[in-house]
């Protein structure tokens, strides 16, 4: 049992918040060992907004994952994202002291952490500090270093930048919950890695996660990220729109979209209506579901054009950068009815949805194999690189407390015997005393005052008994 790297990824959305608890099988595939979901109430555009809603949220997920699994956490790597979330393009480089000895991780380190110093803008912090391209003594396009000669140690870095407030108060929340933070991971590198293969990364493929609060982008070409980017648009506003432009619920617009609603309005006819329930006695409403589809096309490509100006902004019309792989749509608005054509439409690439299923063991359920859980997966797996022991069996749990609370004092065991002993001796003192008072009432006629002086004795030696007890 202690071979198994047990791992855990927490998701903090914003419309949910996700606890998976995995290993790695046999055959180097992720096997699920529980998962926990609760509603996500404190977080906005991915940005916790209220400590208190959010720290009962992950609560929720926490103990429904341990429950699930039968598996106590301890530690967990969290995705963050958020608007506050950006990348920037840095090259940087070390002078070797002996070009005579073979580079080694030490000097990719020494690198890292030297980019780990720059000057950010005032209140934002690195998150990521990743290495793309290296550059020995003049000689580019080096992909592993390590192992060569060489006295200049240049690189490219991708290196993504958040607000220092922001990444604070998720810490808080995971440590309030009573659980450590292992690690902290951008979400669309953790969907990357759950549903992208190494020939698309190594082709060049764009990564779009539609989650409920912010849209997230990674960019890979030659199998190194090239590009991230957080839109903060997502499902809710598409909801939020469904709401305002039928004058329904909110929660009447989420099972409208999810049910019936469609990016693509060409595929619905004008007859085709469904019923809304009234409010308290109120009338039915009646919503076309083409007017629906002409509501939720518009905010779509409002996202699809923003994330597309994105993958401009990359330049994947240079041929050398070109996405031969295309684009590959996950998480929850990755289900949205037709958004595939709309992409390829508005973008001219090839678009696919992106399942979580290829890293996961053939016994999954169909429920984590959707791209709803593409974040959540991806951050598993990058728990276990991590190679830490985030999670404990129940069973070890409540061993290891039976051993302490055996080796423990007993003081409520000895004080139950000082008592008892101490009701013996009052007992035995008050039949005396019984005793004493049925003598007096025989013989009260003769013998008055050795009754009382008697008597008084043994109050007084009740008296003393009593002192001494306390």
């Amino acid at each position: 049992m202690g071979k198994d790297n047990i791992a855990v990824g927490l998701d903090i959305g914003t419309t949910k918040i996700v606890a998976m608890i995995g290993k790695k099988n046999e055959y180097g595939k992720l096997e699920i060992l529980g998962i926990g979901k609760s509603k996500s109430l404190g977080v906005a555009r991915g940005v916790v907004n209220n400590i208190t809603q959010t720290i009962q949220s992950i609560q929720q997920a926490i103990i429904e994952a341990e429950n699930n699994s039968g598996y106590k956490i301890k530690d967990v790597v969290v995705g963050i994202a958020g608007q506050h979330i950006r990348s920037i393009q840095h090259t940087d480089y070390i002078s070797r002291s002996n070009p005579e000895e073979v580079i080694g991780e030490n000097d990719i380190q020494l690198l890292i952490d030297q980019v780990n110093k720059l000057a950010m803008l005032p209140g934002e912090e690195i998150i990521h500090v990743l290495p793309q391209e290296f550059k020995i003594d003049g000689q580019s396009e080096i992909k592993e270093p390590i192992g060569m000669y060489g006295g200049r140690l240049e690189s490219s870095f991708h290196v993504v930048v958040g607000q220092a407030s922001s990444i604070r108060n998720v810490g808080r929340c995971i440590q309030s919950s009573g659980i450590e933070l292992s690690g902290l991971t951008l979400e669309p590198l953790a969907s990357a890695d759950a549903v992208l293969s190494q020939e698309e990364k190594e082709a060049g493929v764009a990564l779009i996660d539609i989650g409920g609060g912010t849209t997230d982008l990674a960019i890979f070409k030659d199998g190194i990220i090239r590009h991230t980017a957080v839109i903060p648009f997502g499902g809710n506003v598409i909801t939020e729109d469904i709401k305002e432009g039928c004058s329904i619920i909110e929660k009447q617009a989420e099972l409208l979209k999810i049910k019936f609603g469609s990016a693509w309005p060409g595929e619905n006819k004008d007859n085709e209506i469904v019923s809304i329930p009234g409010l308290r006695g109120r009338e039915p409403k009646e919503i076309s579901l083409k007017n629906l589809s002409k509501i939720i096309h518009a905010r779509v490509v409002e996202i699809i054009e923003q994330v597309f100006a994105e993958i401009k902004a990359y330049g994947h019309e240079d041929p050398r950068k070109k996405l031969i792989a295309g684009i590959v749509l996950t998480g929850g608005g990755a289900q949205l009815k037709h958004i595939k054509q709309l992409v390829e439409y508005i973008t001219g690439m090839d678009t696919r949805i992106g399942y979580p299923n290829e890293h996961l063991a053939g016994n999954s359920s169909e429920e984590i194999s959707s791209p709803l859980f593409a974040t959540a997966v991806g951050l598993v797996m990058n728990s276990i690189e991590n190679s830490t022991q985030s999670a404990v069996r129940m069973e070890i749990v409540n061993e290891q407390t039976k051993v302490v609370y055996r080796n423990a004092p007993q003081p409520v065991q000895q004080r139950y015997e000082v008592e008892e002993n101490y009701v013996e001796r009052v007992e035995t003192i008050e039949d005396d005393i019984r005793e004493v008072r049925n003598t007096a009432v025989k013989e009260e006629s003769t013998e008055t005052k050795i009754r009382r002086s008697f008597f008084d004795r043994y109050v007084d030696k009740i008296k003393d008994f009593l002192d001494n007890a306390e």
